[in-house]
């Protein structure tokens, strides 16, 4: 993917992964480039070296396949490939996307006028101070502690069940070589990447709190119905392999409970919406720091221009119903108001304006990505026929 390095000339672009402690490393020892994020060449790397060592052991000693020294080999554990092979690839490719469409949407403010000319300079304040903050070293140092925390934490026996595979044989008590590997490689990689992606949440609120914070000119009448602001929804989509990635995890667990352990799907209907509403809370939630701004605007607008279009009416009442001379009137006169019909339409306008930029593709962008592999989880006992007619009648 092009990089163009930093766009220093634009000082109103930022991105939300490039120069972070995670970025600056891999670029240290040279995963990724002088040009460009490498972000194909990372995801392929991370999916070998996590799912090779696993995968030439398990063939090597019998721990792959059926009728093996494991009563559940490798390939029945769905969640290991899958962690390995699925969700670690998308949450690198993830940061192509944020990358690309944080760069596009920000200067967006300032192109369209939300950040007047004499407030540039705050929002351009604002991107060097939210820089500052992606690029602090102190939580990665966290995210670093807690992986290592986890890990201490977690057992690494047979008996927790994601580990059955990798028994040295049936009633060993130990583990084998892949299961060391998975977990001081795999599960660390992989809940590093979970960590740093909800910092990056975090980073992409307090991006668009502080910008709320400049005074934007949002336009009550705006057809988006967010003042303007209805662009921003798209940062949501951001974050939509991460919550594919998340649910492809969750669903091959699941998906292990059903078919080998005689799990009901109608069990886990609660958990897969749960885990659904969970993900579109979670990675919606930076558009909610704009929400001030949007409500304040959209209080005195409904006032102001309930208060101008009701002057329009009683002059067109007393026009044309009281028959009264109304001569070079400006109101009645004015191309911006038009027609009654018009000042109806401009009302109706501001009326609906939303107290937040979400609407439903900014949701979607997230909900879809995450139900989806709850989906092929749901077709192992449910027709797919029905799953759709289900949706379809949701949706209407």
């Amino acid at each position: 993917m092009a990089d163009p390095e930093h766009d220093a000339r634009d000082e109103t672009a930022f991105s939300l992964v490039r120069g972070d402690p995670l970025f600056r490393l891999q670029r240290a020892i040279g995963l990724i480039p002088r040009e460009g994020l490498g972000v194909g060449r990372r995801a392929l790397l991370l999916a070998f070296v996590t799912f090779a060592p696993i995968a030439v052991w398990a063939a090597a000693t019998g721990h792959a396949l059926p009728g093996g020294v494991v009563a559940e080999p490798l390939l029945k554990h769905f969640g290991v490939t899958v962690r390995c092979l699925v969700a670690i690839p998308l949450f690198v490719l993830a940061e192509g996307l944020a990358h690309a469409t944080t760069l596009r949407l920000l200067p967006h403010f300032v192109a369209s006028g939300l950040v007047p000319p004499e407030r540039v300079a705050g929002f351009r304040e604002v991107l060097r101070g939210v820089a500052r903050l992606r690029d602090a070293v102190l939580p990665w140092i966290a995210i670093a502690a807690a992986v290592i925390a986890w890990t201490w934490a977690s057992p690494a026996t047979p008996t927790a069940h994601e580990l059955v595979w990798a028994e040295e044989a049936e009633g060993a008590g130990s583990l084998g070589f892949g299961g060391w590997w998975f977990v001081y490689v795999v599960r660390p990689i992989y809940l590093a990447l979970v960590l740093g992606w909800l910092w990056r949440v975090v980073v992409a609120f307090v991006l668009l709190r502080r910008i709320a914070g400049l005074g934007l000119s949002l336009v009550p009448t705006h057809p988006d119905g967010a003042g303007g602001l209805g662009f921003i929804g798209g940062l949501t989509r951001v974050f939509g392999p991460v919550a594919l990635g998340a649910g492809a995890v969750l669903a091959s667990h699941m998906a292990h409970g059903v078919a080998y352990h005689g799990v009901q799907v109608a069990a886990l209907r609660l958990q897969m919406g749960g885990f659904v509403v969970l993900m579109v809370v979670l990675f919606v939630a930076p558009l909610l720091a704009l929400a001030p701004p949007l409500l304040a605007a959209r209080r005195p607008a409904r006032l102001a221009y309930g208060a101008l279009l009701a002057e329009h009416g009683r002059r067109v009442h007393h026009k044309w119903i009281e028959g009264e001379p109304v001569r070079g009137d400006p109101l009645l006169g004015a191309p911006e108001l038009g027609p009654v019909a018009d000042t109806i339409s401009l009302y109706g306008a501001v009326e609906k304006m939303r107290p937040v930029p979400i609407g439903p593709a900014a949701v979607l962008a997230v909900a879809v990505p995450a139900l989806l592999p709850l989906l092929v989880v749901l077709a192992i006992q449910v027709p797919l026929k029905d799953i759709l007619l289900t949706l379809l009648k949701a949706l209407a």
